[in-house]
């Protein structure tokens, strides 16, 4: 089906979108006892993360912070630890300035125009954000949805990446939008994207609106969108595992306040941490462990090596901290490094 006749389709789409949506969609505490602020919580840590891996954090964020006075009051020591596991940490961050703009108002905007003026809010969010909780017509076009949309017209266009598709698509995410229910429009289009319309292996046979995707019939759902492959850069870091004897303490660094989206995290130190070279390092002694990681367009491969405590200097280079395995759990440490640490010190 081409964009214009999707569009001219537009009444029996929503009304097939919507049907499914309320029969089948999840449920989810942000959805079922709804607010403005678990929507805006749920949404800063819907970015980068799936719904399953951000529940367990909702809750307890909920439970610590249970609105926007709380959260605004809250240090940001306090929030970032919250936020710990979820990674991106800029997002709590901005999570935490924009509960201090909104309880300095005296009412929040109620317009997507608005909410773009406040920190952290961009298209995506704002649009989410003032339809789910205004009913203000606001399409939502995030990587679900231009999916969803680039299938459905069959769109063979080749785009940079998702930013340059949602920017190219947002004509057509307007055309279709529900307005008498923009909120649960756009939480059917992202639920739909999340659940059946996946990247792989749709499930086109019990799409609610199959019967408007020129893609399906075409029996290539895959094919769309079309953006170029990402270009993966390779990096290797060599982290250390350093006990120290007696008290059994382990040697963290923790990372500059320079580094804004770091700042206070505790993690394995890396050889120039330890102001060595990667092949002393690796001499020390063959790694305890090999972890492998992604982030962004890095893929990192990071060998853990002992590293014996006779060997560094007596005065402790910057950065470099003991912190004592019952301490572990207060202090800040990304997700990735705290579970090497509690695998490793388990084998010790």
């Amino acid at each position: 089906m081409s964009a214009q006749a999707l569009i001219a389709s537009a009444p029996a789409f929503q009304a097939a979108l919507l049907g499914w949506y309320h029969a089948q969609r999840r449920r989810l505490p942000w959805r079922e006892e709804p607010s403005l602020y678990k929507t805006v919580v749920s949404e800063f840590m819907l970015q980068q993360t799936q719904v399953k891996t951000m529940l367990p954090y909702f809750a307890r964020w909920l439970k610590a912070l249970p609105d926007f006075a709380a959260l605004a009051a809250a240090s940001e020591a306090e929030v970032v630890k919250l936020w710990e596991g979820l990674g991106y940490y800029t997002r709590a961050r901005n999570l935490h300035k924009l509960a201090r703009a909104l309880v300095a108002l005296p009412e929040p905007p109620r317009t997507r125009e608005a909410w773009l003026e406040l920190p952290g809010i961009g298209p995506y969010t704002s649009a989410a954000i003032t339809s789910i909780a205004f009913g203000a017509p606001a399409a939502v076009v995030d990587g679900n949805v231009v999916r969803i949309l680039s299938r459905l017209a069959a769109d063979g266009r080749a785009w940079r990446d998702t930013t340059a598709a949602g920017k190219d698509l947002a004509p057509l995410a307007d055309a279709l939008l529900n307005h008498a229910e923009p909120g649960d429009h756009n939480q059917a289009m992202m639920e739909l994207g999340a659940t059946v319309c996946t990247r792989h292996n749709p499930l086109c046979t019990v799409c609610p609106v199959r019967a408007f995707c020129a893609a399906c019939r075409a029996g290539e759902p895959e094919a769309y969108p079309r953006l170029a492959a990402k270009a993966i850069e390779a990096v290797t870091v060599l982290r250390a595992w350093c006990r120290r004897a007696g008290d059994g303490a382990l040697l963290l660094h923790r990372t500059a306040s320079t580094a804004r989206r770091l700042a206070g995290q505790h993690e394995l130190p890396a050889a120039e941490h330890l102001g060595v070279g990667a092949l002393e390092l690796a001499a020390a002694g063959a790694p305890l462990a090999v972890k492998k990681r992604g982030i962004t367009r890095f893929a990192f491969t990071e060998p853990i090596h002992p590293w014996p405590e006779e060997r560094l200097p007596r005065a402790l280079p910057a950065g470099l901290v003991w912190i004592a395995p019952a301490e572990l759990e207060s202090v800040l440490m990304s997700g990735p490094h705290r579970r090497w640490v509690r695998e490793l010190l388990a084998r010790d």
